[in-house]
């Protein structure tokens, strides 16, 4: 069992890193990150880090998910949210207490079946897994105010662009080395702004 005070404290943590939504960090420390990784580190779950996950893939630190997230959100209400690549179901579990409908995709069968069983004792009603190329997004469930991507890429696909609503922003790690996270936002229907945060490391973003 984790002690509500080691997530307490990893909240407060990232609030003193810079982290100021009080709905983020209030989502942030209600989501048992421990429920999300092996067991054998268990011990390491409140640690400012990204951990393994299998698959070469990481469950993010729980700064980034938490920045990435209040920069998408941006003090407003988040209706409709999509999530590019699930991986455990961590980040689509914070997500979902921010936003009023979260749709998440994963590309490797495995991880998608992981994240399903990770989330199903939290019963998350306004959660819908999705497994396919994220790249793609989820035109079926389009528009959407708000999108997150768990991967890096050299560039955003022009299909998750295009899956925004005017207004809307999306949040990326893009690069491959060096990588930044990119806050675009578009403001017509073929205009998109692009703002460079800070620099970042993730997994690469793969069809």
């Amino acid at each position: 069992m984790v002690s509500d005070a080691i997530r307490n404290a990893m909240v407060q943590r990232v609030a003193r890193q810079g982290v100021q939504d009080q709905l983020v960090l209030g989502a942030l420390n209600t989501v048992p990150r421990h429920g999300f990784i092996e067991p054998a580190l268990s011990a390491q779950a409140y640690i400012d880090a990204s951990l393994p996950i299998g698959h070469h893939q990481t469950i993010s630190q729980p700064y980034i998910v938490a920045r990435m997230i209040e920069v998408m959100r941006n003090g407003g209400q988040l209706s409709k949210v999509l999530e590019i690549g699930t991986g455990c179901g961590y980040q689509a579990a914070v997500l979902a207490r921010v936003a009023r409908d979260v749709y998440s995709i994963e590309r490797i069968r495995p991880l998608h079946e992981l994240a399903k069983s990770n989330l199903r004792q939290l019963r998350i009603p306004n959660l819908r897994l999705h497994y396919g190329d994220g790249m793609l997004g989820l035109p079926q469930a389009a528009p959407f105010d708000g999108i997150i991507l768990a991967a890096a890429g050299l560039e955003v696909p022009q299909a998750l662009l295009e899956q925004l609503t005017i207004g809307g922003r999306l949040v990326a790690p893009v690069g491959e080395r060096n990588q930044y996270l990119e806050l675009i936002v578009r403001t017509g229907k073929s205009e998109w702004t692009r703002e460079t945060l800070e620099s970042c490391h993730f997994v690469p973003l793969r069809a």
